[in-house]
Order: C-alpha cells, then sequence, then structure tokens
C-alpha cells in the first residue's frame, strides 16, 4: 500500500531548544542520516491534528498540550511521491521522552540548527519559523539533496535569494 502523501512536522520546543530526530535507524529512507522533526504520513481518515498528536505520541511518548500550525509545505524530490506536509510548533506538552524506531532524539539548541545535516530548504523554513512569520505557504523542489526551486507564497525565489536564506547566521535565531 503507497502511503499517503499528506503528512506533518512538528518542532517541539523546549528552553531554547527543538526536540529533533537523527534519522539513523532505518536502511530504505529519503531522510537517512538527516535530522528532521517529529511527524509522519497521515492515516485513512485523519485530520491533521489527529496524525500530529499520533505521530508524536508514538515518535517520543510525549502528548503535546498547546500547538500551532504554521504553515504548509509542498516537497517535490525527483523520483519520489510529491509530500504535503502540514508544519507545526509546540511549546507545551507533558509526558516522558520515549526512544524512537526510527532514529535518536535529541534537543538541539536553535542556534545549532542550521550546522545540522538537514534537507536545504528546512534552513527555509526554520528561518520562517524563527523569525515568526505568518502561515506561509512553501514549495520545496530537489533533484537527489540539491534544491533546485523555491517558492514561498506562490512567489518564486530566485537562486542566489534563496541560497542567501539557507547560510549560516552568526546572530542567534530566537
Amino acid at each position: 500500500m503507497e502511503k499517503s502523501p499528506l503528512t506533518t512536522l512538528c518542532y517541539i520546543e523546549k528552553d531554547g531548544k527543538y526536540l529533533m530526530l537523527h534519522r539513523v535507524k532505518k536502511q530504505k529512507d529519503i531522510n537517512k542520516d538527516k535530522w528532521v522533526g517529529i511527524g509522519g504520513h497521515f492515516e485513512k481518515g485523519e485530520s491533521p491534528e489527529e496524525c500530529l498528536l499520533r505521530e508524536v505520541k508514538e515518535e517520543t511518548g510525549l502528548t503535546l498540550k498547546n500547538f500551532s500550525f504554521r504553515g504548509i509545505i509542498t516537497f517535490f524530490t525527483t523520483g519520489w511521491q510529491t509530500e504535503y506536509m502540514c508544519l507545526y510548533t509546540a511549546d507545551q506538552f507533558e509526558g516522558t521522552l520515549t526512544e524512537c524506531e526510527e532514529g535518536t532524539l535529541e534537543w538541539v539548541e536553535k542556534e545549532r540548527l542550521m550546522s545540522l545535516d538537514i534537507w536545504e530548504g528546512d534552513k527555509i523554513f526554520f528561518r520562517l519559523l524563527l523569525e515568526n512569520a505568518p502561515f506561509f505557504s512553501l514549495k520545496l523542489s530537489y533533484d537527489g539533496d540539491t534544491l533546485t526551486e523555491v517558492v514561498l507564497n506562490g512567489t518564486a525565489i530566485k537562486e542566489d535569494d534563496f541560497r542567501g536564506m539557507m547560510e549560516v547566521q552568526d546572530t542567534c535565531m530566537c
């Protein structure tokens, strides 16, 4: 059975850090060795919020108490199914962090995010999240690991401009 093209992704925040998942446990994984947030594919009949809450509980053992829907991201990658991801942040939760079957969970300082092995496009939506941008629609197109196209709120971003958005800056992204 083919997985749903609809997914959720959440960045859970605590003490200036995001909970990140280092995807090192699955062999066949488009995210192999990358650092990503918490989330996954919708199951039949789920709303975005139901998927979010289920995936966070399954991957972390945590129950979200406060979360915000921050944007929708369209991922197009050559050779893979197009993915439509509902992006969330959360700042209140309860429970005890558990081990994840998909990788290693770690609280990472926000100012370290851009130096992790993350997808190029993740750097763009991290910047939008950390700048408290209003709800956004972001399309990221890839050829392999290389970001080839960025469209923000319906407007194509020139390559020089989106490459500039991904550069590590010396300022705190808090």
